[in-house]
């Protein structure tokens, strides 16, 4: 691509994002909708994401992988809701954040024991990315 090209399209990349919300706001607004997103599945269908526990996990659970799931549901819909309303936003950031972080350390052991689920691993990192950098924004715009 030549120079004058290049420019073209950096320009009008430029004008698109002036015309976006601020980073700020869709790194909450798509963390948000995620969360509310697998919060519903979970709930409308638990059993397909029940298969993310593994023999060796479930008997640690103190309830069975379905009602583990819908519980999660719940959970996700409630932190997701909170930071679509901006309310409590660096907490429920950092819940995102650590519970991502935690499933994305588990699913780093069943990738590298079973070979199993490491495109949702994969997926999941950029959302502890996302969770993280929402929760800093929070942070810092209460000091």
């Amino acid at each position: 691509m030549d120079y004058d090209a290049r420019r073209a399209v950096e320009s009008a990349f430029g004008r698109t994002a002036s015309r976006l919300p601020a980073a700020e706001l869709l790194t909450r607004w798509g963390l948000g909708g995620m969360l509310v997103a697998a919060g519903v599945h979970k709930l409308l269908d638990p059993a397909a994401w029940a298969v993310y526990v593994t023999d060796w996990l479930a008997p640690l659970l103190v309830v069975s992988p379905v009602v583990f799931m819908l519980v999660n549901g719940w959970l996700e819909i409630g932190f997701g809701l909170a930071l679509l309303a901006d309310r409590y936003t660096a907490f429920a950031a950092a819940v995102a954040a650590v519970s991502l972080a935690a499933t994305v350390g588990y699913l780093a052991v069943v990738w590298a024991t079973t070979g199993q689920f490491g495109d949702v691993l994969a997926r999941d990192v950029g959302l502890v990315g996302l969770a993280l950098a929402a929760f800093v924004d929070a942070v810092r715009e209460h000091r």
